[in-house]
Formats: structure tokens, sequence, C-alpha cells
């Protein structure tokens, strides 16, 4: 029997307790899941793909998971897929306006290679609201994201918007 290999891919920029929750559930699906760190100008990275990879790595690791990879890939998501064996891509779901992109987007793979499936897993609901676009610019008017995020990850933003300054007036 062959190993069940699945790739749960994003940006993670940065990563949340969302992800970390999608994560968790996704390894227990698959015999192996490849955490895909993905590259996407269009949605203005706080992180570049090193910084980005190194973070999810650290909180992957935190986790104590065992059959959990993190690569980074500036690749086609299907051929990155097929590149690694998977048979299963992960996409996290956190309201409606999510599914209709994940379905148009699970339709194009689909037409892309059908020998790989996509799976939906619904946020836990006390996690549905976290968005990485949302946590950067609670972060990036002087928020606290500490509900969002973990310690580290609160720590790795807080020395960005050091970097980068704070804005608005109040």
């Amino acid at each position: 029997m062959s190993k069940r290999i699945g790739i749960y891919p994003g940006t993670f920029d940065p990563i949340t307790l969302g992800h970390a929750d999608i994560i968790r559930r996704a390894a227990r699906l698959v015999d192996t899941l490849i955490i895909g760190v993905t590259t996407n100008p269009s949605k203005n990275p706080m992180f570049d793909t090193d910084e980005r990879l190194a973070m999810v790595k650290r909180e992957v690791r935190a986790m104590n998971l065992g059959n959990v990879e993190v690569i980074g890939f500036n690749a086609l998501l299907m051929k990155f897929a097929r590149a690694q064996g998977a048979s299963v891509i992960v996409r996290g779901l956190r309201a409606v306006a999510d599914f209709e992109y994940e379905y148009q987007m699970a339709g194009m793979n689909q037409q892309l290679d059908d020998e790989i499936e996509t799976v939906f897993l619904m946020a836990d609901v006390s996690l549905q609201p976290i968005a990485s676009k949302l946590v950067k610019e609670i972060a990036l008017y002087g928020g606290d994201i500490s509900a969002f995020v973990s310690p580290s990850v609160r720590e790795d933003v807080a020395e960005r918007i050091n970097t980068i300054g704070v804005k608005g007036d109040y």
C-alpha cells in the first residue's frame, strides 16, 4: 500500500492559530503532510519566503507532529504536488467567501490533474475569523494579535512592525 501524501499550500504570512489547527487535523488524515510555503507577491508579504519558511518550521516543530514536513515552492501547485507524490491537496475554509474561491481553484486543479483530490477542512469555529491579512493589518495599526497567533509569531510580527513602523494616528 502506498503512502498517502497531502499538501497544505499557502503563503503563511504569518502563520496563524487557524493554520496550526488545519495542520494538526490534516496530519491525522495522511501519512505525510507537506506544508508548501509559496510566494504570492500580490498578497504584499510582510515576511520574505525564507523568513516564512523558518517561522512555519518552528511552529510545526512546536506541534510535535512527526509526519509533517515544510517545503518552500514557487511553481504551479499541481506541478509541486505531483513532484512530491501527493494524492491530496488540503485547503482550510473559514467562510462562504472562502468556499467560492476554493471551489473554483479545486475545479481548475482537477482539470490540471484529476488524480489529486482537494479536501476542504473547516477551521475550528473559534478560529474562523482569523486571516493572515487581518492579523497583519491589526498589527500594523498597533493592535494586539496575541489571540490569533502563537507567542513566537507575535514576537516576529512585533519585530517587523518595529522596523517598518506602526501606522495610524491613535
